[in-house]
């Protein structure tokens, strides 16, 4: 990172970090300026806005048509506000370019898995790339360790070394004197990963909570021995079982990161251990399968985001399918931010057995207190597969097949064929990922990323 980049990176953090002291009311007339000049620049420079919002250009942001990932990447070219860029050009660059090339001299390009479908693309300039990385640092200034010119922290980030993915090129630019960098693939071989943490000795610990789980299990088996104060869980889904793994071998509990390659940060843990959201930054509306506003207490369908501070590829009401529950509580620490007190995962998360939306928690149920190394639960065209790694003596397939078939019953869903495979660890994806329940290959869009918080 530059001396450029640096400062204004250090000036991002002042000014959000000034936010902190807004009262409720200076938040939303920040979002609602903000939305304001969001809108005005669309309009004004991306074509597929201008039909797009035509008719709705008095209207509230809340009633404006909603944007799927599907269609940006259907018209991305008249999405993009830079007239010049083509996706043609911009897939050519993905092909061949590393974590710390720009597109023209310009753009930083991400790009999510494809997991789901089609891979959305995503490009950010100078400006825009700076409120990423800030996003970032946020999580770690209200989890205590901050990075500066006075506070040298050393990082390792265990997520996805893919060029393209959002985690390895945060990481990439942020790597400077003032923050070491340790940037570690999750699909690596445990054995390397931890003599790596062993040699590198970090301060803050970021990664996938499969693998922070992992490394955990490592941590009290005596492999690993580190002592980072700070543990940031970032893109899957961080259980209470998990929680209680990492606060057992590290001595501290970790912090929840809530991001993805669309918005960048959205919400992160206080001292308290509140996940506050991004309100400054990314509107998040909680919505149901109607599209109608969820209310605090309950989990909505998708999520709708407007990241007010995107300009290149302007996100307005743009569909994400994760399942998040607004917090009806407040945090004593006086923030304005609103709270999110549960994160379910993502709609492709959800399983459709025997006619039934089968919930990841049925299988939570069933399976945490089996006594395995991991879990995994795979839908496959004539069932479910529930993978196994390292299971205890005296784990009975017979009997886990029983739970889950139970648990499933109870939630409506009967005639599942179900079968159990031992692993010695769980496959991860292209990006690094094991999320703990696998759906076939969807129609849905979006995906979260690692929070690489610097």
């Amino acid at each position: 990172m530059d001396a450029r980049a640096v400062v204004a990176l250090l000036r991002a953090r002042s000014v959000l970090a000034s936010h902190d002291r807004w009262s409720r009311d200076e938040l939303l007339a920040h979002q609602a300026n903000a939305v304001d000049a969001l809108r005005s620049f669309a309009l004004a420079r991306a074509p597929f806005y201008q039909e797009f919002h035509r008719g709705f250009e008095n209207a509230p942001l809340e009633a404006l048509p909603i944007l799927t990932k599907a269609t940006l990447m259907e018209r991305f070219d008249e999405v993009v506000t830079d007239r010049d860029i083509h996706l043609h050009d911009v897939e050519a660059h993905l092909r061949s370019a590393g974590p710390t090339d720009l597109f023209r001299g310009r753009y930083r390009v991400t790009a999510t898995g494809g997991t789901t479908g089609r891979r959305g693309v995503f490009l950010a300039d100078r400006s825009e790339w700076t409120s990423v990385l800030a996003s970032y640092a946020r999580a770690n200034d209200w989890a205590g360790v901050p990075a500066g010119l006075l506070h040298r922290l050393r990082v390792a980030v265990v997520s996805s070394r893919n060029a393209t993915h959002q985690s390895s090129i945060v990481g990439a630019t942020l790597a400077s004197p003032i923050v070491p960098t340790l940037r570690l693939d999750a699909s690596d071989p445990l054995e390397r990963t931890t003599h790596a943490l062993n040699s590198f000795r970090p301060d803050s610990l970021v990664g996938y909570a499969s693998i922070l789980r992992a490394l955990a299990d490592e941590q009290l088996a005596g492999r690993l021995a580190i002592a980072p104060r700070a543990v940031m869980s970032a893109s899957e889904v961080l259980t209470d079982e998990t929680r209680a793994r990492i606060r057992a071998a590290f001595g501290i509990e970790p912090f929840n990161v809530y991001a993805a390659t669309e918005t960048a940060g959205v919400a992160s843990e206080c001292a308290h251990h509140r996940l506050h959201r991004y309100e400054d930054l990314v509107i998040a509306e909680i919505v149901d399968e109607a599209n109608r506003p969820v209310p605090p207490g309950e989990f909505g369908a998708r999520l709708l985001v407007t990241v007010l501070f995107s300009r290149t590829l302007p996100l307005i009401r743009y569909e994400l399918t994760d399942r998040v529950r607004a917090s009806t509580e407040t945090c004593p620490d006086g923030r304005p931010f609103g709270l999110i007190d549960a994160i379910e995962g993502r709609e492709e998360d959800v399983l459709h057995l025997s006619g039934m939306a089968i919930h990841p928690n049925v299988f939570h149920t069933a399976l945490e207190s089996v006594p395995v190394a991991a879990w995994q639960v795979v839908e496959e065209s004539d069932g479910l597969l529930v993978l196994l790694a390292q299971p205890a003596d005296g784990v009975v397939d017979a009997d886990v097949v029983a739970s889950v078939l139970a648990t499933l019953h109870e939630a409506g869903a009967v005639g599942v064929q179900v079968r159990v495979q031992r692993v010695d660890a769980i496959p991860r994806t292209a990006l690094g990922k094991a999320p703990l329940v696998r759906a076939r290959r969807g129609e849905h869009g979006g995906e979260s990323v690692a929070a690489t918080a610097a």
